[in-house]
């Protein structure tokens, strides 16, 4: 691309974009958009930036309060969430919201764990218990499959309180596992080469049997029951989807990736259909990286074979999904170095140029929304293959452009983006030993 037409190109972006200045009327002309649609998908470049997460809940906040959504699903494991769920709806598990959080303890503890999640989740608990009598308190659920062990306690102490002899027959099959000593990788590795049985014939047996069971358990005490037997009957499906998904992590990043999604999309429709029978065309707000909520066909990695959540959004629900991203140029992030490592408050690296966010940088605007469904030259214009950056849990600055970036057609990929060109570092609610001093300051080495 000559000089010329990329200056054309910021310029016509520049003319398209809305700049967000904190008012309440920021995200007026991104609810318009939305208008009918039924599931929102608002992702984030990085799992560990302050503004992802906080305009993320701006926008959520008023989806439930003027656009009747009643429900926020999001990338973090099904019992983990559900606790928050009782919380926010005020069914107990946990008298303040930072007792809510207490079940996420696995690594990356600070992705839910941080103060921006404790402010929304207190905010959501206030919002349901002003409502009036009768009035449909919006929710709050987990669409992940890393919790294998936690998911089968879950299901062992449900059938512990309504059918005793079938939770002896759970443990029973539950029991296959037992040997790995909680250790999911060590089941999948030696399930995978053949070291030991695979679980999945009892996975599978167990949630058969727990659905057969479903008249039976779920009507025994009204909408509290059937509550308490879709809780179970979720996470024996992420029993058995989990432990598919740790026998083929050793078969390649594609087959485990779009496990997992297709995981994810089917507890987003089962808990759309169970939130249904009490209220009809239940509106849902989804939460996860851009990576899983833009639509892959229009990345290279959807070229390679994987697919996502916005992609089986939009195949499934048309026009009712609506596509939302986030991109930044420069900042910190809440990041590790390594998988299972403490996180660090790391400096983000100017974004490459050829870029997204390297153009959206030139047009000297700090913070805007870009709606991509406008039809005019500049959402025509970035059909056009670019770079564009994922931070995960983990960045690596020193191997960016191997690690960090891909191509992808941005107007193809998300309804609309937000562009916030410097961000922050979320704060984890957890004392992490030598996260202030994770990167050296600004002034290093004088000090000045």
């Amino acid at each position: 691309m000559t000089v010329a037409t990329e200056n054309r190109l910021v310029a016509q972006v520049r003319a398209a974009s809305q700049p967000l200045t904190g008012d309440d009327t920021d995200y007026d002309p991104l609810l318009k958009h939305i208008g009918d649609a039924r599931y929102v998908l608002i992702g984030e470049a990085s799992h560990g930036t302050h503004e992802f997460y906080s305009e993320r809940a701006r926008i959520t906040k008023r989806l439930i309060r003027e656009m009747g959504f009643s429900a926020v699903a999001v990338e973090a494991d099904w019992p983990d969430a559900y606790r928050i769920n009782r919380y926010v709806r005020g069914v107990g598990d946990g008298a303040t919201s930072i007792e809510a959080l207490s079940g996420f303890t696995r690594f990356p503890i600070w992705m839910w764990r941080n103060a921006d999640v404790l402010d929304f989740i207190g905010w959501l608990h206030d919002y349901n218990g002003s409502l009036p009598y009768g009035g449909t308190k919006a929710g709050f659920y987990g669409l992940d499959l890393y919790s294998l062990y936690g998911s089968m306690e879950a299901v062992l102490n449900y059938l512990d309180k309504v059918d005793p002899e079938a939770a002896k027959r759970a443990r029973y099959r539950y029991s296959c596992f037992e040997h790995f000593g909680e250790d999911t990788q060590a089941y999948g590795y030696s399930a995978s080469f053949g070291l030991s049985e695979p679980c999945q014939e009892e996975v599978v047996k167990q949630l058969v049997e727990l659905q057969s069971k479903s008249g039976e358990y779920a009507n025994r005490d009204g909408r509290i029951a059937e509550d308490e037997f879709f809780y179970a009957e979720q996470n024996a499906r992420l029993v058995k989807n989990a432990e598919e998904y740790y026998r083929t992590m050793f078969q390649g990043r594609i087959s485990s990736w779009n496990l997992r999604d297709s995981h994810m999309m089917e507890t987003l429709d089962a808990l759309v259909a169970h939130l249904d029978r009490h209220v009809p065309s239940t509106k849902v707000v989804v939460w996860a990286h851009n990576s899983h909520l833009g639509d892959a066909r229009a990345t290279e990695v959807g070229r390679m074979g994987e697919w996502n959540i916005g992609q089986l959004v939009r195949e499934r629900h048309g026009g009712e999904a609506c596509l939302v991203g986030f991109t930044t140029y420069t900042g910190t992030v809440t990041a590790a170095d390594d998988w299972a490592e403490p996180p660090k408050r790391k400096k983000v690296n100017p974004a490459l140029p050829g870029s997204y966010e390297s153009l959206f940088h030139v047009t000297g605007m700090s913070r805007f929304l870009l709606n991509l469904r406008q039809g005019n030259t500049a959402t025509d214009a970035l059909r056009e293959p670019r770079l564009e950056r994922a931070i995960g849990v983990i960045y690596r600055p020193e191997t960016e452009r191997v690690s960090h970036y891909f191509d992808c057609h941005l107007s193809d990929q998300f309804d609309a983006i937000i562009h916030i060109d410097e961000t922050r570092a979320l704060e984890p609610l957890d004392h992490i030993a030598g996260f202030e001093s994770a990167e050296p300051p600004e002034t290093y080495p004088s000090g000045v």
